[in-house]
């Protein structure tokens, strides 16, 4: 055996490994792995460019990015361009008549009144010429009603009317003014229906005078009439502010953003660099003057989020990692080392093979993890590697995130997850480098294929050629990293037991040759075991294997057992009760120590250590009470446990203890076998020997058929063969 012992026999581990935080810790380690692989992959490249100067190379958009100020620039140009709405606004014509309409009505009333009060001076005159008071007469004048019009109608329409216009129409009699107020009205609204500019205001006064066609009138009133319909022609066709705005804003959100386009050229070599480009230069932070902490902060957002999906993932998921802490440090170690090989990997983008980078053995971690942790932390695992991997393999992109690498290293991490949980022999992994390699040409191919772009037979070859030795060196990296988590882990894998159950390993060597009635009773319990296990969806190999081991103790003193005492006294005879229990109690420890000191794995050594639980050596306790005048706690003939943890070393004890009891029955039948099992099973049961491991009462009952199975094949009924026959041959089957 290797000299090296597993990291759980290491004291400082042993300290560390309980510690509340250390979980905490790793997981730290973890993130901080994942920040330190990406972040060269996210730091801004800066160039050294002056305005003015001559650009040193192809200069390329490394995001996509909106240019505010272009964006506004063409907002304002587009807002300007939007001509001054008008609207035709047909209330002015109405507006416009009923303005003249109250003049007029004005002009009546002042007539009106006028004449009620000519009326009453005329009266109250005859009235005074009775009494012989001479009154002069003082009705209304032109004057007076000009000075009431003016002081009633509006100053504007004061001033814009002359005086001539107004005595015209105060001097008109009532059925002449009906006929003047309904033709001027009438072609006012028949000018004003239409639209009127402002420039054209002008032309249409001059319209309105040509609508204007009457006879009955003096030509003083039709002058007047022609004065008034000019007044009141005004533009209807008016600037109108709201509809401005709103075209206006249509125009603006009609406006596309200018943007800058992940991979737009910016500038091409020998190119000056004018105002506008050293602009986007800065607005995409490649100026080296700029100082952008946001895409570390980004980062560490990222690394974040993978870390806590990854902590509550882990400490959910029923798997070792869950409350074994030397296997989360594994899973640590594992996942550094896929990222250190993919970051190293990355660096190839430099060597002048297109696709090169595809080489990097991607699946190497999820194939590790399969084989020595679970399928499903692998499954989940390599999502977290994709997305990691998308980052580190950018050199080839313009953007920050290689999606298309993402989508390879998912592929092909999840490819050697599902090949090997069907079978995690050695054997097995080269047939899913193999597996691995087949899928990752075909998402190759299917990439290249939706990129749509032009592609030689070479560049497609060099690809495929890539991508299959990706799947090969995975898959030796696999086997060649496998035995030293194995050994600094003491991790049990299936290539491990198989390695642990040959025969000629040194401590089953020791067994075979020290106590061969022990070794025989253990071959029994690991068939008895193993086939229980499966049945109900333990590790069978685990079973077995352990075993093969879990007498190891009694080759200390090998013939204080009955399966070791070959035709010789039993030397219990000549001892006490007290003296032959601790004898035989210190075997299970006497194992584990010796195991311990072969470095085996914990499993086997915990399989040793608790396949008698505390259960009670109920022979030399009960010869002890009848040599006793006084009652014997059981205590004191109980083996000191611990109980069995795991459902392997509750089976191995089952199996242990039935295999003892079946040898001693005179002669073994299958309802004589059956009772026995489900008695020894049901005895432990009520004992408690169960109480710490997850075995179910339905998988007690499986367990107790496999085994009742098991050995109805070796205690089978035998031919019963002539006297004559044994003699000459003893001839057995």
């Amino acid at each position: 055996m290797g000299k090296r012992a597993p990291i759980d026999q290491l004291k400082w581990w042993k300290k560390l490994k309980d510690h509340r935080y250390i979980r905490v810790i790793l997981f730290i380690v973890l993130g901080i792995v994942m920040y330190l692989s990406m972040l060269s992959n996210i730091i801004p490249n800066t160039l050294n460019v002056n305005l003015g100067s001559y650009a040193q190379q192809d200069i390329r958009a490394p995001i996509t990015i909106e240019n505010k100020a272009a964006t506004e620039e063409k907002k304002k140009l587009a807002a300007e361009a939007i001509e001054p709405q008008y609207t035709n606004n047909k209330a002015f014509a109405q507006k416009q008549v009923k303005k003249i309409n109250d003049i007029f009505d004005i002009i009546s009333r002042i007539n009106e009144d006028a004449e009620v009060e000519n009326i009453q001076l005329e009266e109250q005159t005859h009235i005074d010429l009775d009494n012989h008071v001479q009154i002069e007469k003082t009705g209304g004048s032109l004057e007076e009603k000009l000075e009431n019009l003016r002081a009633i109608i509006s100053s504007q329409t004061s001033d814009d009317l002359s005086d001539e216009t107004l005595l015209t129409f105060l001097e008109a009699d009532e059925s002449e003014l009906e006929i003047v107020r309904e033709t001027t009205t009438n072609a006012i609204y028949n000018v004003m229906s239409e639209e009127i500019r402002i420039n054209d205001v002008q032309e249409a006064k001059d319209l309105v005078e040509t609508k204007i066609v009457i006879s009955t009138v003096t030509p003083k009133l039709y002058q007047a009439m022609i004065e008034m319909a000019r007044f009141a022609i005004t533009a209807n066709y008016i600037y109108d502010d709201e509809a401005t705005e709103l075209a206006r804003k249509k125009a603006i959100e009609a406006v596309e953003p200018v943007m800058i386009r992940e991979g737009q050229l910016i500038v091409q070599e020998g190119e000056v660099i004018t105002s506008t480009i050293y602009s986007q230069l800065a607005i995409l932070g490649l100026l080296d003057d700029q100082v952008n902490i946001y895409p570390f902060i980004g980062l560490g957002i990222l690394v974040l989020l993978l870390v806590l999906m990854l902590a509550y993932y882990l400490s959910d998921a029923k798997t070792s990692i869950r409350n074994n802490n030397s296997h989360l440090l594994m899973y640590v170690l594992i996942f550094t080392v896929t990222v250190l090989i993919m970051k190293i990997s990355s660096y190839t983008h430099n060597l002048y093979f297109h696709g090169f980078t595809l080489i990097a053995p991607v699946a190497v971690g999820s194939m590790l993890m399969t084989m020595l942790i679970h399928q499903r932390v692998a499954l989940f695992t390599s999502m977290v590697f994709s997305i990691i991997a998308s980052f580190i393999f950018n050199a080839e992109t313009t953007g920050v995130v290689n999606y298309t690498f993402g989508i390879y290293v998912f592929f092909s991490s999840v490819a050697g997850v599902f090949f090997l949980s069907k079978s995690n022999r050695v054997s097995r992994i080269l047939q899913a480098g193999l597996f691995v390699s087949i899928v990752n040409i075909l998402t190759i191919i299917t990439l290249l294929m939706l990129r749509n772009a032009q592609y030689s037979w070479i560049e497609v070859g060099s690809n495929i050629g890539f991508g299959f030795l990706s799947g090969f060196l995975a898959a030796v990296l696999t086997l060649g990293l496998l035995p030293f988590f194995e050994a600094g882990f003491g991790i049990l894998s299936t290539m491990k037991l198989i390695e642990l159950s040959n025969p000629n390993h040194p401590l089953l060597r020791k067994i075979l040759v020290e106590t061969p009635g022990t070794y025989h009773h253990s071959v029994i319990v690991a068939n008895l075991s193993e086939a229980a296990c499966e049945a109900i969806g333990g590790n069978g190999l685990l079973a077995r294997v352990g075993s093969y081991y879990h007498d190891l103790g009694k080759t200390k003193r090998p013939h204080f057992f009955i399966e070791n005492q070959m035709k010789m006294e039993n030397p219990h005879d000549k001892l006490s009760p007290q003296l032959s229990k601790t004898i035989i109690i210190s075997h299970p420890y006497d194992g584990a120590e010796l195991l311990k000191n072969y470095k085996m794995p914990k499993e086997i050594i915990d399989i040793a250590e608790q396949h008698h639980g505390t259960s009670l050596l109920k022979f030399f306790y009960h010869k002890a009470n009848q040599e006793s005048s006084k009652p014997i706690p059981e205590k004191d003939f109980r083996y000191p446990g611990p109980k069995a943890q795991t459902i392997e070393a509750a089976v191995v004890g089952i199996s242990d203890c039935v295999e003892a009891a079946v040898r001693s029955i005179a002669k073994p039948t299958p309802e004589k076998i059956e009772t026995l099992v489900k008695k020894i099973i049901t005895d432990r049961l009520e004992d408690g020997q169960f109480d710490e491991c997850d075995l179910t009462l339905k998988q007690l009952n499986i367990v107790a058929m496999s085994i009742c199975e098991t050995l109805k094949g070796t205690f089978h009924s035998r031919i019963e063969y002539p006297e004559d026959v044994k003699k000459k041959g003893d001839i057995q089957d």
